[in-house]
């Protein structure tokens, strides 16, 4: 283990920090430290010791071993709450917000303003809207429930929280993964602004460029031991990959059969929904990647949804292998063989408190069921199959899906439908939060499925995967297909001009 860089005057200060989960090293002798009007990034793969890091000094779990020390005090952290008094503040990456509550009741929910001993509704609303305009999200409306928000927005809601805490030392988790780049844009502003009024910031991402945009230092973890830590520049972006798998990094994105385009396993033909989805015509066919690109919220995840029998009111023609199909409900999807693989994995793909094995046999009952009962020996095998065909790393199949590191989590969402022996896949923004080497695990094995003849529809966030994943990458503004990519033209400069739906070469508008 390389030398740990303490700072004398450090923030904060841990010195053999050692967590055990049921004989499990989780950390192992840890010395970290972070600075003042620092942003001090966090990295390393799915199970590094990450989370447990930063639980640990949020108060959430306690340490075996070890001692912390804040603003030059020794302290140890009983409750979150207890954490947050002493200014210590930590946005997750699963959200904490109550759903059934209102914008303004979830930003104030520990300390709301009062008025005669009652909560002031109106002082509440007020401060919502305060710190809502600190972060550039004055479109939200405080009185709205987040439920009823996107993602995204209900992330930002998220961050005003922990804004409205006036953190000292604020950690932020995955905090940008389901943002879209104008707010990514929104939050650096915001971290910017904090460093510069004192504030020390923790900063855990698997993106590689924010580390790069915004962190002052970094520390790599790996195993639950801390490897090293490093100025900003002192090492490059393949060095931290070395650092964080413990080995040299492999070619990143599996390479491209040259092949004949194969005939169409899944075909649209203006597909229209609401003002989402405008007379989306499109094909992806067999042993195909089709990526989905454009900026956020353009009609990707609402066409993802239209094919899965989500939403209703969908008007235009689907046919699956040349047989018109009209997915009203998922189950009509899934008997369509088509297979979603949704944007947020902990509310939307898995059933936290359930096992593993409960969520990897779910969507496959029917095949793993001899008349009502279902075949107990069977469904184990076939929960081993897909265990060692995935590499997902886990204890007994009978823990809770809720123990597993994110990349494992995401491993199950997409094991449970591989289960199901899909001819189409659907896959929104997939690697969103999870580490390099299971990204490219996931790489590997998309390619894997396209050439056992899968036809996959792949959106994301990340230029560079459309790139090095799709066989082709249809572009979408404002609910259509303004341009498809494929060949030498599949470049950044191509996929940013089609996203802003202008030309790249003449810099010219396209007519709406």
């Amino acid at each position: 283990m390389a030398d740990t860089i303490l700072a004398p005057q450090a923030f904060l200060t841990l010195s053999g920090i050692s967590k055990r989960y049921a004989g499990v090293r989780a950390l192992e002798g840890v010395d970290f430290a972070c600075d003042h009007s620092r942003i001090h990034a966090v990295l390393g793969e799915n199970g590094a010791g990450k989370s447990t890091l930063i639980k640990i000094i949020s108060g959430v779990v306690r340490p075996d071993s070890g001692s912390m020390r804040l603003a030059g005090s020794d302290v140890r952290f009983a409750t979150p709450s207890a954490a947050n008094a002493a200014g210590v503040v930590c946005i997750f990456q699963e959200l904490s917000l109550m759903p059934d509550l209102t914008v303004a009741d979830n930003i104030s929910i520990a300390s709301p303003p009062r008025r005669f001993g009652l909560i002031d509704a109106r002082a509440q609303r007020r401060r919502a809207e305060r710190l809502l305009a600190e972060i550039g999200c004055e479109d939200v409306n405080p009185l709205l429930r987040v439920r009823d928000l996107p993602l995204s927005r209900r992330q930002m809601v998220e961050i005003a929280k922990a804004l409205g805490q006036r953190p000292k030392l604020l950690i932020l988790d995955e905090a940008t993964s389901a943002l879209t780049a104008a707010d990514v844009e929104k939050v650096y502003a915001m971290l910017a602004r904090l460093k510069s009024e004192g504030t020390a910031i923790l900063y855990i991402s698997h993106r590689m460029h924010e580390v790069e945009a915004l962190a002052d230092r970094a520390s790599v973890f790996r195993n639950g031991r801390h490897i090293e830590t490093f100025d900003k520049g002192a090492r490059s972006t393949a060095d931290i990959v070395q650092l964080m798998i413990g080995r040299d990094i492999a070619t990143q994105y599996p390479p491209k059969p040259a092949r004949q385009p194969a005939k169409p396993v899944l075909a649209l033909e203006n597909l229209s929904w609401e003002k989402h989805l405008d007379r989306i015509s499109l094909t992806v066919g067999a042993g195909e990647i089709v990526g989905l690109g454009g900026l956020d919220g353009q009609g990707q995840k609402s066409l993802l949804l239209a094919l899965f029998g989500v939403l209703r009111g969908v008007t235009g023609r689907v046919t699956v292998g040349g047989r018109e199909v009209r997915p009203g409900s998922p189950a009509a999807a899934k008997s369509a063989s088509i297979a979603l693989v949704p944007e947020d994995r902990k509310t939307e793909g898995l059933m936290l408190p359930m096992s593993i094995a409960d969520n990897l046999a779910i969507a496959s009952l029917a095949a793993l069921s001899a008349g009502p009962f279902v075949d107990r020996a069977k469904e184990r095998a076939a929960i081993e199959r897909a265990v060692t065909r995935l590499q997902i790393k886990i204890g007994k199949a009978d823990d809770a899906v809720s123990t597993l590191s994110g990349g494992n989590q995401q491993k199950v969402v997409l094991a449970k439908w591989l289960m199901t022996e899909p001819r189409i896949i659907l896959l929104n923004d997939p690697t969103r939060g999870i580490d390099v080497g299971t990204k490219q695990e996931l790489y590997r094995l998309m390619r894997e499925l396209a050439d056992q003849g899968a036809a996959i529809l792949f959106y994301s966030t990340d230029y560079d995967e459309l790139i090095g994943c799709c066989d082709r990458v249809a572009i979408m503004y404002d609910g259509r297909i303004v341009r498809e990519l494929q060949g030498d033209e599949l470049t950044e400069t191509n996929i940013i001009a089609s996203a802003l739906n202008i030309d790249a070469a003449a810099g010219n508008v396209h007519a709406q």
